[in-house]
């Protein structure tokens, strides 16, 4: 899941005891692992955003407690971040409060270009070729590594297979096949396709990566491309076909408009799989973003999460060897962390291939569309350079202007904050 959407998703806002740190109010921390820590020579901060799935701020605990047993002279303190953890983050680490672990999703180059996070070559060992070629390029910058990848979410097209077949209609497979299908399964009642609250979602970026097109291109925004034009332009026939679901009480994170049979068609992730297997049974499929027209390629978005290290903390070697210990040596609390907690494919090829949960049916058939046709979003896709895109994008499809010199004005300034992560 996208950490620009952390503040309000899946991930929830919870709740609990507050920490104040630089002055703002961050989180619930837990007493460092192992009890206290005065036996210990260095006490670890680990940030974690607030997942979720039930369970998980007990497992990262746990597995601080197993870290801390393993190695008595480094205690853990796991805080748990709710509300914005990214702006939270991002701010206290120009600190002297900045953790030293910490996990962000959609990876940021600029923390490397900035020297914010340290350099982890060193502690992958030959463990490194069995990260997916994705989660190490999500994570690369400059032929080095600044992270290492948690697991691995992928976003993809939901549909009611019972839904389509009574409606007489094949699963879509292009562009215009989707949005014929999701106009004929709308009616007074329903809708036929629900790709988020504000009708636009992660389409706009599914568009442009199913026509051949590109966000960023080697430092440069792309988006202005003819391709990217065409496919977000080509969105807006879902708006005049009045067949997107609008204004949902969760967005597309969350299975419900799905599972309690608002719409037969979600963008949704794997992460939802259990949940909708649990209400739906085996009255699912799943689907990747299809190609805009012939010569495009169908699409799944690939997002995630990585653990980085504090590269001006006072404790680096230690945090180092927590990561190394977790996130590269445990393979069985990695997938306890992969299956446990909703559903997610372990980074790690020989994990993944383990992963008892993902070896048959829906589930199987995302991790194939993943290796077939995931796609990450570029390493300089910040909040700000997404949001200019988002918002042209919207305009698009509302018909509030040219898509051309939308687009081409979004990129413009987009490249001027690009241009400051890469300085």
């Amino acid at each position: 899941m996208s950490a620009q959407r952390a503040q309000l998703s899946r991930r929830g806002f919870l709740g609990g005891s507050v920490l104040f740190v630089a002055g703002a109010a961050v989180g619930c921390s837990t007493d460092p692992a192992g009890g206290s820590s005065s036996g210990a020579k260095t006490t670890l901060n680990v940030w974690s955003h607030a997942y979720g799935e039930a369970g998980t701020q007990q497992a990262l605990t746990r597995y601080a407690k197993a870290f801390t047993k393993a190695n008595p002279d480094i205690a853990v303190k796991v805080t748990w971040t709710p509300g914005d953890y990214s702006a939270k983050l991002y701010s206290t680490l120009l600190t002297d409060a900045a953790p030293d672990v910490f996990e962000i999703g959609d990876f940021s180059e600029s923390l490397a270009r900035h020297g914010q996070i340290a350099q982890l070559d060193d502690i992958y060992g030959s463990a490194k070729s069995d990260f997916n070629q994705g989660a190490r390029d999500m994570v690369t910058v400059d032929g080095k590594l600044y992270g290492v990848k948690t697991l691995d979410d992928v976003m993809m097209l939901y549909y009611r297979k019972s839904a389509l077949s009574k409606a007489g209609i094949t699963p879509p497979d292009s562009f215009d096949a989707l949005a014929a299908a999701a106009k004929a399964l709308t009616s007074k009642k329903t809708k036929g396709l629900f790709v988020g609250q504000d009708g636009l979602g992660d389409s706009a970026i599914l568009a442009v990566f199913s026509n051949g097109g590109d966000l960023v291109t080697d430092g440069k925004a792309a988006f202005g491309s003819p391709q990217a034009i065409e496919a977000v332009a080509g969105l807006k026939r879902l708006h005049d076909d009045h067949s997107l679901l609008l204004g949902f009480t969760t967005d597309w994170w969350d299975p419900s408009a799905l599972t309690q049979n608002v719409v037969p068609m979600q963008w949704g992730g794997l992460w939802s799989m259990p949940a909708i297997k649990t209400a739906l049974g085996d009255d699912f499929g799943v689907l990747p973003w299809p190609a805009f027209k012939p010569g495009g390629k169908p699409v799944v978005r690939v997002g995630g999460w990585s653990t980085c290290v504090n590269a001006k903390g006072k404790n680096v070697d230690a945090a180092k060897k927590f990561v190394q210990w977790l996130w590269i040596q445990q393979t069985d609390l990695q997938t306890d962390w992969s299956q446990s907690y909703g559903l997610h494919i372990p980074p790690r090829t020989s994990v993944a291939a383990s992963a008892d949960k993902l070896t048959q049916g829906p589930a199987k058939e995302t991790v194939e569309l993943a290796a077939k046709y995931g796609r990450n979003n570029p390493s300089t896709w910040n909040s700000a350079v997404s949001s200019l895109f988002t918002a042209a994008a919207a305009k698009i499809v509302s018909g509030k202007g040219d898509a051309a010199q939308l687009l081409a004005d979004a990129a413009k300034k987009a490249q001027g904050e690009i241009d400051k992560q890469r300085a």
